[in-house]
């Protein structure tokens, strides 16, 4: 999952709106980029910042101007943006939220402006993430992966005598549910699932059962056995064991953690940036290890990333390639990735010691990364409205026990699938 809203950062959409890419760049000076992150973790918004202070120390003639955003607020900034002219030159968004940008033609088409060593360097998984059914074109460059693990109490587990799974012998479904239901005693849950607005985690997690959801043109939901996969399966964990608390339905992915590490949760699902939250909150003793992917038919999961976007409004897309390249190479990717506790999408940079760091579950989302692979949602034109519209409420009624299977696949087929087709035809 890519985080869709964070607080912390503040929205600088005044310094965007001044400082964009279409001022008049004057005749003589350097010429001025603006870039906008969204780093939000103290740690990642220093590495962007440092390394925009090295770029622009050792290029004289070409200064960028970093812009802090907010994840909050960006997709209706830029909209705003780019609609008066005034969008930055370079700006930090996610994939899937790409393509209505792409298809308005707001984005720089990066085909002919990246070097091919470049484009050598990120695995080919991930750029199929920038690139849209029906659209030539690559539209951004992906830089962060965020795996989907799930997080578990050490103490916990060795009290039960339950073997720590490791990469090479990772926890199946079946066995995960097993774990929970064990660890379901007291007033303690075996697990924990932020469900509140979270069609992408369901569906994302069902792509290990090689769960598709939707026709491969994207105008329909596409439902069998295996796209029931999960969501029966977490069904039952709610209703049946009741190894999770129904309250699941109201918490979002930071709202999980307290209640882990007080203890209350013995395992819980989120993305691997969760293990800065660990160790900064985590009470005296407290010990946590990082599950890898679990394994369905497999331990496939969305290839879901980060990515650093030039405007085709900027006047200068020669010198903000040139930047982009620099902002991304493997050892900057090595810090940014650090800084927000997500893997690199450059091959080489996933070697760094940094992530050699197996206490800190480092170990685990490389190789967990390394299972990441595009899913047929992160191409459906209409799939943040669907979510939106329909996706969201209609997995939480399922799991809140109003509806049933049956009927949640019928208010999909009937509410969802016009969304998709209406969004298909605007292409």
């Amino acid at each position: 999952m890519i985080k869709k809203v964070l607080a912390g950062a503040a929205v600088v959409a005044l310094a965007v709106t001044a400082a964009g890419c279409s001022a008049t760049e004057p005749e003589e000076g350097p010429v001025t980029l603006t870039f906008e992150a969204l780093a939000w973790q103290t740690t990642s918004i220093e590495a962007n910042q440092a390394i925009v202070a090295e770029w622009n120390e050792q290029n004289p003639d070409v200064q960028v101007e970093y812009l802090q955003g907010d994840w909050g607020s960006i997709r209706d900034e830029l909209t705003t943006a780019f609609e008066g002219g005034t969008g930055p030159d370079l700006f930090h968004y996610y994939d899937t939220g790409l393509q209505p940008f792409a298809e308005r033609g707001n984005l720089l088409d990066l085909s002919d402006y990246l070097s091919d060593e470049f484009v050598a360097s990120i695995g080919d998984q991930s750029w199929k993430n920038v690139s849209f059914r029906e659209l030539d074109g690559v539209w951004g460059v992906p830089f962060l992966v965020e795996p989907i693990l799930v997080f578990a109490n050490a103490t916990m587990l060795a009290d039960a005598g339950i073997a720590v799974p490791t990469v090479d012998d990772p926890w199946t479904w079946d066995e995960y549910q097993e774990v929970a239901r064990q660890l379901t005693t007291g007033d303690t849950y075996g697990s924990a699932m932020p469900l509140m607005n979270r069609a992408d985690l369901i569906i994302g997690l069902g792509h290990s059962f090689d769960a598709s959801y939707f026709s491969e043109d994207g105008t329909a939901l596409e439902w069998g056995a295996a796209e029931a996969e999960v969501p029966l399966r977490v069904h039952s964990m709610l209703h049946d064991d009741q190894s999770m608390p129904l309250e699941v339905l109201g918490l979002g992915p930071e709202d999980v953690v307290p209640g882990f590490l007080s203890g209350r949760f013995a395992t819980i699902f989120g993305g691997s940036y969760l293990r800065q939250q660990f160790e900064e909150g985590k009470p005296d003793g407290f010990e946590w290890i990082a599950v890898p992917t679990l394994v369905g038919v497999d331990q496939a999961t969305p290839n879901g990333s980060q990515t650093i976007s030039i405007s085709a409004q900027t006047e200068h897309p020669e010198e903000a390639a040139a930047f982009l390249e620099f902002m991304l190479n493997g050892q900057n990717q090595a810090r940014l990735a650090v800084g927000d506790w997500l893997a690199p999408t450059n091959i080489d940079a996933a070697d760094a010691p940094d992530f050699q760091d197996a206490a800190l579950g480092w170990d685990v989302t490389i190789a967990s990364a390394a299972n990441l692979e595009q899913a047929r949602y992160q191409q459906v034109p209409g799939w943040d409205e669907w979510a939106e519209r329909v996706g969201h409420a209609g997995f939480m009624a399922y799991f809140a026990n109003e509806i049933t299977l049956d009927q949640l696949v019928e208010r999909f087929e009937s509410e969802g699938n016009p969304v998709l087709e209406r969004a298909a035809a605007r292409r």
